[in-house]
């Protein structure tokens, strides 16, 4: 099926710090994966060695023919004790944004991708009565490093990190993780704070700050309505409503959640991705970014996330292509959508799961970290270049 995308279409992949840095050790979750008990499969230790090879992961995005990139700032390097600031930590980040656009790359970047400095966790966390001015004053710390930025965003996913203490405790007392569970309202509008504060700094100093979001197909089986609108108001709904006055959002799409009267249907096991039992369910993509642009019209789009964790790289591009095709039509439909965003560039940490999911368009060998791009890269890359599918 042949699909074409706007002119100046973004198309790009992404990283997150923690994922692939390595070496993260003043952050929270290095503490959670070296705890008694964790309910990590394994720690995170040197991931990928990004934090050293990013100019080789900048030259296999560019030279794919992709034209952005998308990464975060690790706020627990750049600010390792309260008031302590890296001076080589924003120059470290600032680099990687000029070698952005050396090499012709848009740089989407996002300022809390989950993880928080240890010292903020021992100290409110999240829900903490200072933590509004502390990441006012983080965004502020990071301004010089935004600059040539072309889209910022604050928060990663907060419906997501709103619903990680839920899924914590799950995972604590040896329950099965399926699908997301309800966020925790405290933690969630605790974080549209948190993302408020941010915006007010960013507003006249960036291009474009807003928020990534984790967007689903939300799906009503049989008597299932009325749950369904609940949950995809407490897990959706909410949070876009927050973004009103944003620049753009961003969406980060890779499965639907599916309702009946009793709450959450898991996927049948041959429907499974390798990802907390997620659905495989390209089409997923157009129904969310459809439904975004029903709550917010004319807000502008940005799919900051899109992938799937499989072994099988011809499944990965065979998704891909129903996924693209979804988002063509969602845009055909009315959708203002700017870009594409593949999660992820390399195969990295997947949290709670380890290095067993596989989202990466590229291997990275866990003792050399030597990267191979996967024919998926390479496909993407076409994709890219023609600007739709052929």
């Amino acid at each position: 099926m042949t699909a074409s995308f706007p002119e100046g279409f973004l198309w790009g992949s992404a990283t997150a710090a923690h994922q692939v840095e390595g070496g993260n050790v003043n952050n929270d979750h290095w503490e959670m994966e070296h705890a008694e008990h964790s309910p990590f499969r394994e720690p995170s230790g040197d991931a990928c060695d990004s934090f050293h090879r990013w100019p080789e992961d900048l030259d296999l995005v560019a030279g794919a023919g992709l034209n952005a990139y998308r990464f975060s700032l690790e706020w627990s390097r750049i600010e390792p004790e309260e008031g302590e600031v890296s001076r080589a930590a924003l120059d470290h980040y600032r680099r990687i944004v000029d070698g952005c656009r050396d090499r012709g790359l848009t740089p989407v970047v996002t300022l809390v991708h989950f993880t928080q400095p240890r010292w903020l966790m021992h100290d409110g966390g999240w829900t903490g009565t200072e933590t509004g001015d502390r990441i006012a004053r983080y965004t502020e710390t990071v301004l010089p490093v935004l600059a040539d930025a072309e889209y910022v965003a604050t928060l990663n996913e907060p419906n997501l990190m709103a619903a990680q203490p839920v899924m914590g405790a799950m995972a604590m007392r040896g329950e099965e993780i399926r699908g997301l569970p309800r966020p925790d309202q405290q933690v969630a509008e605790a974080l549209l704070g948190l993302h408020a504060r941010s915006v007010e700094v960013l507003r006249g100093n960036v291009r474009n700050a807003g928020m990534t979001l984790v967007g689903r197909e939300h799906v009503a089986e049989e008597g299932g309505e009325r749950v369904m609108q609940e949950e995809r108001a407490a897990f959706e709904d909410q949070f876009l409503e927050a973004a009103r006055g944003d620049d753009f959002v961003g969406l980060q799409v890779y499965t639907a959640a599916r309702f009946g009267p009793d709450g959450l249907v898991v996927p049948a096991p041959e429907l499974q991705t390798l990802a907390h039992g997620m659905e495989r369910r390209p089409q997923a993509l157009g129904a969310a970014v459809t439904r975004a642009a029903e709550v917010l019209p004319g807000m502008p789009l940005v799919v900051t996330e899109n992938g799937i964790a499989t072994a099988d790289d011809d499944d990965r591009i065979a998704f891909t292509t129903d996924a693209l095709t979804s988002l063509a039509a969602a845009i055909e439909g009315g959708a203002d959508v700017r870009g594409y965003v593949h999660w992820s560039l390399l195969d990295n940490f997947e949290w709670m799961l380890g290095y067993l999911p596989t989202f990466g368009l590229v291997a990275v060998d866990r003792q050399t970290f030597a990267r191979t791009p996967k024919p998926s890269l390479a496909w993407l890359g076409e994709v890219a270049r023609r600007n739709g599918l052929a």
